[in-house]
């Protein structure tokens, strides 16, 4: 009698036919396993040839999957040498499922470090100025200059209020002031956006890595804001108003503003559940539909 090699045991278990789990879901199952208290903090990780004979896929996926959780800040000591160990302080891991929301400025460097991690690179943001973004993207550019990391094509869009609108935050609170706060918001804007633009497309020339990095321009001012990654995640925040004083122009001027690096950054992700799944397909249905309506062009000049 001949086996078909598809239905051969292995270990006295029937192989399974399902395609074998992408290196995001064996991140999700080891995620789940440290949160769950299977793998303890200070705890050793199987072998990464373990591993991979466990969930049947090749020791680059698990790689891969050790270095998500990794960032995340779940995993120390991820190498080719030895067994990652899981982080004893777990009070530090920044994201995944189920983790509590962190500020901006904590929680999305991370993020879009681990979204680094493939070959094609896409990243869309909507904010008041791009200043997260682009303190977030410079690690992964530090490890593209190191070799560590290889994609072959990078797009970022990015969305943010046109320099035409009377922004409702930030905004004097004596409408009859002058314009001061704007054009600080403006120069604060246009910087960013040109530090982003420029360290992104530099990759070109030095990595040969195909980059393309578009603005557009918002007729209104985003109470909220919005990064999706590789459109399998979406990391949303409120913008939180104050009122407060800020001397601009060697005046004092009282002002309501929102610290955008402050804001507490939501995460959702595909495949961690329906309502997780819809609100990154809809919040990217949403970003799209800004992106070929209702904005215009954006040019990053004062």
């Amino acid at each position: 009698m001949v086996v078909d090699p598809k239905h051969a045991a292995v270990n006295g278990r029937a192989r399974s036919q399902r395609p074998p789990p992408s290196h995001r879901e064996v991140a999700d199952e080891l995620r789940a396993r440290i949160r769950s208290g299977e793998l303890q903090p200070g705890q050793r990780m199987p072998t990464q040839a373990k591993l991979a004979d466990e969930f049947g896929v090749e020791r680059g996926a698990v790689r891969q999957a050790l270095r998500i959780l990794q960032s995340e800040h779940l995993l120390t000591n991820v190498s080719k040498g030895s067994p990652a160990t899981v982080a004893p302080d777990l009070s530090m891991a920044l994201a995944g499922p189920g983790a509590p929301p962190l500020p901006t400025m904590v929680a999305l460097a991370p993020r879009i470090a681990a979204a680094f991690d493939g070959a094609h690179i896409e990243i869309d943001a909507l904010c008041l100025t791009s200043i997260n973004l682009t303190l977030a993207i410079g690690e992964p550019l530090r490890q593209i200059h190191a070799g560590q990391l290889k994609p072959a094509k990078i797009d970022v869009r990015v969305l943010l209020p046109s320099r035409d609108i009377e922004l409702a935050f930030p905004a004097p609170v004596d409408p009859t002031a002058d314009d001061s706060v704007h054009r600080r918001w403006l120069a604060q804007r246009n910087a960013q956006g040109q530090v982003l633009q420029h360290n992104l497309l530099a990759l070109r020339a030095t990595h040969g890595i195909e980059v393309d990095v578009s603005f557009r321009a918002l007729p209104f001012t985003p109470p909220v804001k919005l990064y999706l990654l590789n459109s399998t995640e979406a990391l949303f925040a409120y913008y939180t108003l104050t009122r407060r004083e800020q001397e601009i122009e060697h005046e004092h001027l009282e002002m309501y503003d929102a610290e955008g690096s402050q804001s507490m950054l939501f995460a959702f992700e595909q495949g961690a559940g329906l309502r997780d799944t819809t609100f990154v397909e809809q919040s990217q249905l949403w970003f799209n539909a800004l992106w070929e309506t209702i904005s215009s062009e954006l040019v990053l000049t004062s």
